[in-house]
C-alpha cells in the first residue's frame, strides 16, 4: 500500500506568487473539476477531490485569511491533506443545494443520514457506501448539514477493474432522495480512475 500523497509546505506558493498566478490556476482547476463533478438529481452534487482541487482550496484559504505564518500554514495543511485520496479510495465533497432557505430547512430535516447513503459501484462489484464526516459531526437532532466530506474505500479488485476500463455508477438511495448516474460519463470515470494506485 502506497503512502498517502501529501501537499507539502515547500510546494505551496507564497501569497504574492499565488496572487500573480491565481486567475490562470483557478481556470485550470475549474476545468479540472468539470471531470470530477457528479450531479445526482437536481439537489445533490458530488465534487471528487484530488491533489489539485485540495491544493487550490489551501491556496485560497491562505489568500482569503492572509495567512503567512508557518503555524497557520501548517494548520491548513493538516486540515486539508486528509481530503486527498490515497490511491485506494475516492474522496468527495457532498453538497445539498436548495436555493430557497425555507425549503432548504425542511429538506435538510428530511434528509438526515443522506451522507451515509451515497454510493459508488464498479461494474460487476458490490456498492461501496460512503464513510462520512470523519473530521467532525455535521448532523444534529433536527437536520443534516448541506455540506459533507465523504470517503469511498475500494478493494484492489475494484481499483484494477476501473483501471482496466469497466463502468462506474454513482448514486444515493435515501428514503427521501433517490438518484443515480449509471454509468457516469467516460471523462468522469477516467478522471476518478486516475486517483487509484
Amino acid at each position: 500500500m502506497q503512502t498517502m500523497p501529501r501537499i507539502e509546505r515547500e510546494s505551496l506558493l507564497t501569497l504574492e506568487a499565488y496572487a500573480k498566478q491565481r486567475s490562470a490556476f483557478r481556470a485550470k482547476v475549474m476545468a479540472h473539476k468539470k471531470d470530477r463533478t457528479v450531479h445526482l438529481g437536481e439537489h445533490v452534487t458530488l465534487i471528487f477531490e484530488d491533489e489539485l482541487t485540495i491544493r487550490y482550496q489551501i491556496q485560497e484559504m491562505l489568500r482569503v485569511e492572509r495567512i503567512f505564518e508557518e503555524e497557520g500554514i501548517q494548520h491548513e495543511l493538516d486540515a486539508y491533506n486528509p481530503l486527498v485520496p490515497d490511491g485506494r479510495n475516492f474522496k468527495a465533497t457532498l453538497m445539498i443545494e436548495y436555493p430557497e432557505s425555507e425549503e432548504r430547512r425542511l429538506r435538510l430535516a428530511e434528509l438526515k443520514g443522506i451522507e451515509d447513503r451515497v454510493w459508488v459501484q464498479v461494474e460487476g462489484c458490490e456498492r461501496v457506501y460512503a464513510i462520512a464526516d470523519e473530521d467532525l459531526e455535521r448532523e444534529n437532532e433536527e437536520k443534516t448539514s448541506s455540506v459533507h466530506f465523504l470517503r469511498f474505500e475500494l478493494s484492489e479488485e475494484m481499483a484494477k477493474a476501473l483501471k482496466y476500463g469497466v463502468a462506474l455508477a454513482i448514486g444515493v438511495d435515501h428514503s427521501a432522495y433517490d438518484a443515480a448516474l449509471e454509468p457516469v460519463p467516460a471523462n468522469v470515470r477516467n478522471s476518478l480512475a486516475s486517483d487509484l494506485a
